[in-house]
């Protein structure tokens, strides 16, 4: 017998809630379909289990200076399996809290969901039928076509591992491998960052991403770009990678692998072809209201749309504006022009806006002004070594249109810039704001 409701969301994650949120409070009857924990990657497998990892990483960065501040402390050292304990015990309650949340909106179906028509989906032999569908299905780590590619963890792997490895891989140079690279390494581990591009992170700023670089490398970790990845094959207890890299074949061993090459929309088991849902690879196709470009019946938000962010904030937002969208004619957008982000490495990268290049391109008069904060009194303070900026300033306008911070708490002043770009402060009306002194805010004025 078929289930009818009016709108079934396909995901359990921020988009999914995001949606729920606004189609719930106008009365809609909801299914909600979720196939692993809700709450989705981010609170379970992502940024909140992540930075429980990271912030011990700060600890004991913090310890390994403690002698420049005159603090005489032994050498510290990490119990690897209290600390995913610690993880596990922060988040367990998470997908029970958010399952309630779900309940309270809507009917929950717990399974994998497949298309059986342009209106209904299956769910454990379940057939369910609504005017809106809503796939908002998160990522999964992106497949690598690299012969002996399923002896790697994925990020998953390396969240839950009790286990510390000596010598890490990470295949692929993005978020994922420098973040996780940075806590690795500061416990200890040989980490090696293999990357196929010519620049770590490809999207960011050239001269950020050297900074970053810079940084990372004097942590101990090394970085080889324009690498191709040949296959990966076991030899006892060790893996063995094997590369072509200047020329050169090599091979590299480590007793851990990463598919450190980022996420794709997770939307392989979801049989787009019954539901007349156009899509290419892991790409569905999308009008700018988030809506099916084949069927008007389907909605995409969060992680599973192809052509923006994957971030926790951005999931939400994308929810929301698909419930909008179906409750009113199709007419809301997202606006992504001021996106604040941040590699939660140590110290972090934190951008918003253009980069220099994209300034470039789009032939903006502009001023770009590079500063080198390792010297000043605020970073010598906390005995930061690495610490940069760059901003980005329209002459014509003298608005901010992009900015790009390596430490310097700049994953907290990256959200002060990305507001005075969103409401139009101009770069001297920021300059003449009184500042808290002495702070890390207080810097932005000598900063543009």
């Amino acid at each position: 017998m078929t289930m009818k409701f009016d709108a079934i969301i396909i995901g359990g994650g921020n988009a999914g809630f995001g949606a729920s949120s606004i189609l719930a409070a106008a009365g809609q009857k909801l299914a909600f379909i979720e196939q692993a924990e809700f709450g989705g990657t981010c609170p379970n497998r992502g940024c909140t289990p992540k930075k429980v990892l990271v912030a011990a990483a700060k600890s004991l960065d913090e310890i390994n200076k403690a002698s420049g501040h005159g603090i005489s402390v032994s050498a510290p050292t990490i119990d690897w399996t209290q600390l995913i304990g610690r993880k596990d015990q922060m988040i367990d309650f998470i997908p029970g809290a958010m399952l309630g949340v779900a309940e309270k909106r809507g009917t929950v179906f717990t399974g994998s969901a497949k298309f059986v028509g342009p209106n209904e989906v299956e769910v454990n032999g379940q057939v369910l039928q609504a005017r809106n569908i809503i796939i908002a299905t998160g990522s999964k780590t992106r497949p690598l076509p690299i012969s002996g590619a399923e002896l790697m963890m994925t990020s998953d792997d390396v969240l839950a591992n009790t286990e510390l490895p000596k010598e890490m891989i990470f295949v692929g140079g993005g978020v994922i491998a420098l973040e996780f690279s940075h806590v690795y390494a500061r416990a200890g581990v040989k980490v090696t960052i293999l990357e196929a591009m010519p620049q770590l992170l490809p999207r960011q700023d050239t001269d950020a991403v050297a900074a970053l670089q810079k940084a990372t490398e004097a942590l101990g970790v090394s970085i080889m770009t324009d690498v191709k990845v040949m296959k990966i094959t076991r030899d006892g207890e060790l893996l063995s990678v094997h590369i072509e890299h200047q020329g050169k074949s090599l091979i590299l061993t480590a007793d851990a692998v990463v598919n450190g090459a980022g996420r794709v929309a997770n939307i392989d088991d979801l049989d787009l072809n019954a539901g007349n849902v156009e899509h290419k690879g892991y790409s569905i196709q999308v009008d700018e209201f988030f809506r099916s470009t084949s069927n008007p019946a389907v909605w995409v938000a969060g992680d599973a749309v192809a052509s923006t962010a994957q971030l926790s904030p951005i999931a939400t937002i994308e929810g929301q504006v698909v419930a909008r969208n179906i409750l009113e004619t199709p007419q809301h957008q997202t606006d992504y022009r001021v996106l604040p982000t941040a590699v939660y490495t140590i110290p972090a990268l934190s951008s918003v806006g253009l980069t220099e290049q994209q300034a470039i391109d789009a032939k903006l008069n502009v001023e770009v002004i590079n500063s080198d904060m390792s010297g000043w009194f605020s970073s010598k303070n906390v005995l930061a070594e690495h610490a940069w900026a760059k901003m980005i300033v329209d002459k014509d306008t003298d608005m901010i249109v992009g900015a790009h911070m390596l430490g310097h708490q700049g994953e907290e002043l990256i959200n002060l810039i990305a507001m005075a770009m969103r409401f139009n402060i101009t770069r001297s009306e920021l300059k003449g704001q009184l500042f808290a002194y002495p702070t890390f805010s207080s810097d932005l004025k000598n900063l543009m």
